[in-house]
C-alpha cells in the first residue's frame, strides 16, 4: 500500500512540473496571504505582543535569519510563491508599499483569529476581519484593477488560534461554557462565511482555504490535554466539524458565487503516520528548538537538533521548513485539496 502511493506520489509531482514547465514565468500577477502564525512573515515583529518570533534560532535555515516566520526557515506561503514562480517572497503587510498591492502582499499575523477576541492573552495581532480592512485600504490607495485582481492567487489560513488561543483556553475565554464542538463550528463558519464575500466583493476569484490541522497531536497540546502520551482525541475531536463545515463552505462559494474558483486544503487527514513515513519525518510529538517548560515558542539562542529534515515540528506549536515544504508541495499539487490543486487555480 505505501509503495502504490509513494509511486502515485511521485507521478503526481512530475505532472505538476511537466504542467508548470509549460507556462513560462509567473503563473498569476499577483499573491495575496492571509491568516495567522503559519503564514505570518514579520508583520507582529512591530507590535506589542509576545507572539513574535524576530530572534534566533527563529529562521536558521533562511537566507536572511529571523525574520518573523514562525519556522527555522520558509514557511508555506514562501514555497506556494515558488511554486507560481514569484521571484521574490511577498512582503509583509507592515513594510509594504502601497505599489507592492499591485503584486501581492502577506497580511498574515500571528495570534490572528476568526473572532475578534482570539490571543488577546498574548498582546496585540491582527484579526482576519482587520486584515481584510487592511487589504481594501492597499488595493484602494493603489488603484489596483478589478480585473487584475481577479487573476490573482489567493490563500488563507486561520481559525486554529479560535481554538488553542480560545475555546481550549482558561478564562477570560468563555466560548467553551456557551458552546459545544458543532455550535462552535457553527459559529466560526457564519463569520468566516461574510469574511469570504467580503474578499469576494474585492476581487478574490482564486482563493485557497487551508483547514486546521490536528492540533491534538501538536506538542503543546500533548502537554496540556493529552497527559504528554499522545494526541489530545477531543481537541482534535473539536475542530473535525469546523473542517467539514469550511469544506462545505468553499464548494457554496463555487456554487453560488460567479467566478469563484476556491478550494479546500485538507491539513487534517493529511497527518497521519504512512504520509509522514514517506515524507521521511521520524520526530511527530517534540519540537527541533528549545522550549522552555509551559512555553510554547523556541527559547532564545538556545540549542536546535541537527536533524531538522526529520522533525515535523519546529517549536511546540509550528512546524518545520521541511514540513512546510511537504504541505505546499501537497497543495500545489492537489493532493491533499478538493476540487481543485492550487495549480489548477493558477489557470
Amino acid at each position: 500500500m505505501a509503495e502504490g502511493m509513494f509511486k502515485a506520489l511521485l507521478l503526481a509531482f512530475a505532472t505538476v512540473i511537466v504542467m508548470a514547465e509549460v507556462v513560462h514565468g509567473q503563473l498569476v500577477p499577483c499573491y495575496f496571504v492571509f491568516g495567522d502564525s503559519v503564514f505570518d512573515n514579520g508583520n507582529n515583529n512591530d507590535l506589542n505582543t509576545i507572539a513574535k518570533v524576530n530572534y534566533s534560532p527563529y529562521g536558521i535555515d533562511f537566507a536572511r535569519g529571523p525574520t518573523g516566520r514562525f519556522s527555522n526557515g520558509r514557511n508555506i506561503p514562501d514555497f506556494i510563491a515558488e511554486l507560481v514562480k514569484f521571484n521574490n517572497n511577498i512582503p509583509p503587510f507592515t513594510k509594504a508599499s502601497t505599489e507592492q498591492a499591485h503584486t501581492g502582499i502577506n497580511y498574515a499575523s500571528g495570534g490572528g483569529g476568526i473572532r475578534e477576541e482570539t490571543s488577546q492573552h498574548l498582546g496585540e495581532r491582527i484579526s482576519f476581519g482587520q486584515q481584510i480592512k487592511n487589504h481594501e485600504t492597499m488595493i484602494v490607495t493603489a488603484q489596483v484593477p478589478q480585473e487584475k485582481l481577479k487573476k490573482c492567487l489567493y490563500t488563507i489560513n486561520i481559525g486554529s488560534n479560535d481554538y488553542l488561543n480560545n475555546y481550549f483556553m482558561p478564562p477570560p475565554y468563555t466560548t467553551n461554557g456557551n458552546f459545544n464542538f458543532d455550535q462552535y463550528a457553527d459559529s466560526l463558519i457564519q463569520s468566516y462565511r461574510s469574511y469570504l464575500k467580503s474578499l469576494y466583493v474585492l476581487g478574490a476569484r482564486k482563493v485557497a482555504v487551508f483547514g486546521v490541522s490536528k492540533l491534538g497531536c501538536t506538542p503543546r497540546i500533548i502537554a496540556s490535554h493529552g497527559g504528554g502520551n499522545g494526541c489530545a482525541a477531543e481537541v482534535n475531536k473539536a475542530v473535525e466539524p469546523f473542517n467539514k463545515k469550511l469544506k462545505d463552505l468553499v464548494f457554496e462559494f463555487n456554487r453560488n458565487f460567479d467566478g469563484a474558483k476556491f478550494t479546500f486544503v485538507d491539513l487534517f487527514s493529511s497527518q497521519n503516520s504512512i504520509e509522514y513515513f514517506l515524507s521521511g519525518f521520524t520526530v511527530r510529538d517534540k519540537s527541533c528548538c528549545t522550549v522552555e517548560s509551559g512555553q510554547e515558542l523556541c527559547a532564545a539562542n538556545k540549542p536546535v537538533c541537527s536533524a531538522r529534515e526529520r522533525y515535523v515540528y519546529w517549536d511546540n506549536v509550528h512546524s518545520t521548513e521541511k514540513a512546510n515544504e511537504v504541505v505546499a508541495k501537497a497543495a500545489f499539487a492537489g493532493l491533499i485539496t478538493s476540487p481543485y490543486s492550487i495549480l489548477l487555480l493558477t489557470i
